[in-house]
């Protein structure tokens, strides 16, 4: 049994489509186990105080795990790595770069940790200014306990990129898995006698989990890191230098997020946990198809480009491409006609209440309408990074954070100040009964930001590669047409479902926008296959491979253009 588990750690996943397989079917897992996670949650604190200031507490953990730990990234380690490997000493001169990275990371991150408890009672004063009094001080103690996950995931994930180098995908794949189950356990085992407390214990617990899953890779290769005081402190300067511009992208968007908190605590009690509550639903999407497809190509990608292979690197960049549109378009959808049914099925319940379910609903479909854009940004910002131009997409990213916060800001002043755009915005989305409606300004605010932020990329990619615009475009049109037709029959199959269920049960709600999704589903793959639409032939075609395992050289997934 644990020979078997170890043959299934240590092995290569080398086709595109089966290691982005791979990472979506256990990022489907993962993220059930979040849904679990956050119905948990919710049926214990409700959209309330407690909710407010648990989610409120990673804001500045989140913040040093963009900036610092992005020293370790793997977008900015894997082409080290690789040219490590390849290079005259192989593994040899790949592990005195792991131990150097390791030992100046583990420095760095307990200095900033530290500094960070020091100060969290002054920066907490501008992260939510709408707290005071005893909620202050249990905010102030919990971002204070969260400040070692930052320094355990910046750790998994340099071990993460000497997996993915390897491209043994399953470990990375299952550590967000073994950290949804470390939350789970702090939730059902430590909450009952610690309170809030306890589930941020279990947030530790889980990022510790994320750690060592990837050690029976690391110990199987031999290229477990340890910790120097002989670091090489001119290849440290060489990954600063290159990861400089992610960790600044990465600390723009985490600072953005910040804003719209800020702005949430001033608002009704519990914003901040619907804001955070439909941003955890929407993100479904980007980690099983963005996440999936940028991660299993980006190792490619890299490989193709320090190769000099500029036309593969261009096919395999729209491969992706073409299928991230082809899944995110039905998801936006779903999403946006299923929305108060997947709420409630999913966190409706004990605590959360049925005004929470209609804003954390509605939230949810504005959140949802930049999933595309999304998606598509996790995998032109990996494009850049696999060229060594990390620059590019910092000036795109940093640019779509701050649109983030002015159009976040800007749509905010106007719901309150004009009654007309706040008429229009709460009858659209059904909500124009109920209190607290100026949260909705946050994440639509977000999604006007994103969209800002792939426009960007795709104009600055288009000047390098650009027939990937057009290679798009087929693409775009069969998935958004399919998904309009889905939603059409979506919707009018719950307006039939809501004769034969009771809608005021679990069970009704559920089976109501299930068999709808189904249904919209069935519809959306049936114009797909009329329409012979090329990526779910490819699909097909290496799922076929897979099972007959038949598979291909990746160059072979390569399509032309």
């Amino acid at each position: 049994m644990v020979e078997r588990l170890l043959r299934i750690f240590n092995r290569e996943w080398n086709g595109l489509h089966e290691a982005a397989f791979l990472l979506a079917g256990t990022a489907v897992l993962s993220q059930v186990l979040g849904l679990v996670r956050d119905r948990i949650l919710a049926h214990h604190f409700g959209a309330g105080l407690e909710l407010d200031i648990y989610y409120a507490a990673f804001r500045i953990p989140d913040l040093l795990y963009a900036s610092v730990a992005s020293f370790v990234a793997v977008t900015v380690l894997i082409p080290f790595l690789l040219e490590k490997i390849d290079g005259k000493e192989g593994m040899r001169s790949a592990k005195a770069f792991v131990n150097s990275v390791f030992s100046a990371f583990v420095l760095l991150m307990i200095a900033v940790c530290g500094a960070a408890y020091v100060l969290t009672p002054y920066l907490g004063q501008f992260v939510v200014p709408g707290f005071d009094g005893v909620v202050f001080d249990e905010y102030v103690r919990l971002s204070q306990l969260l400040l070692l996950s930052p320094l355990l995931l910046g750790i998994s994930n340099l071990f993460g990129s000497m997996t993915q180098s390897l491209r043994r995908f399953f470990v990375f794949a299952a550590g967000p898995i073994l950290y949804n189950l470390g939350i789970i356990s702090g939730i059902v085992f430590l909450l009952p006698h610690y309170g809030v407390y306890g589930v941020a214990l279990g947030v530790v617990i889980g990022a510790a989990l994320h750690v060592l899953i990837q050690l029976p890779v690391l110990f199987h290769e031999r290229i477990v890191p340890r910790f120097t005081f002989r670091i090489d402190w001119k290849e440290i300067g060489r990954v600063v230098r290159l990861s400089i511009p992610r960790t600044i992208a990465l600390s723009s968007a985490q600072l953005a997020t910040i804003v719209l908190v800020k702005m949430a605590s001033d608002m009704q009690l519990g914003s901040i946990a619907v804001f955070t509550l439909a941003m955890n639903l929407q993100s479904i999407p980007l980690s099983v198809v963005g996440m999936s497809y940028s991660v299993a190509a980006f190792p490619t990608l890299a490989k193709l480009w320090t190769g000099g292979n500029k036309e593969q690197f261009s096919r395999q960049i729209l491969t992706a491409a073409r299928h991230i549109l082809f899944w995110s378009f039905p998801a936006i959808v779903l999403f946006v006609v299923l929305r108060a049914q997947i709420v409630r099925t999913i966190l409706g319940s004990g605590a959360f209440d049925w005004t929470a379910t209609r804003l954390t609903a509605a939230a949810l479909a504005l959140f949802a309408i930049s999933v595309v854009a999304q998606n598509l940004v996790l995998l032109f910002t990996r494009a850049f990074y696999a060229m060594g131009r990390t620059r590019l997409p910092l000036y795109a990213n940093v640019i779509g954070a701050v649109m983030v916060v002015v159009s976040s800001i800007f749509l905010s002043a106007a719901f309150l100040q004009h009654p007309v755009f706040r008429y229009f915005a709460e009858t659209l989305l059904r909500v124009d009964d109920i209190a607290g409606t100026d949260v909705l300004m946050l994440p639509l605010g977000y999604s006007v930001g994103m969209t800002v932020n792939v426009l960007l990329l795709l104009f600055l990619l288009r000047k390098e590669f650009p027939l990937i615009v057009s290679g798009m475009k087929k693409a775009f049109l069969h998935s958004f047409s399919a998904s309009v037709f889905l939603g059409f029959v979506a919707y009018h199959s719950l307006q039939v479902f809501a004769w034969f269920f009771d809608l005021d049960t679990f069970l009704g709600i559920f089976f109501q926008g299930f068999l709808s999704g189904v249904l919209g589903l069935l519809a959306w793959a049936f114009l797909l296959h009329v329409l012979e639409n090329k990526e779910m032939q490819e699909i097909k075609s290496a799922l076929h491979r897979k099972f007959w395992n038949k598979e291909k050289p990746i160059a072979a997934e390569l399509e032309s253009f």
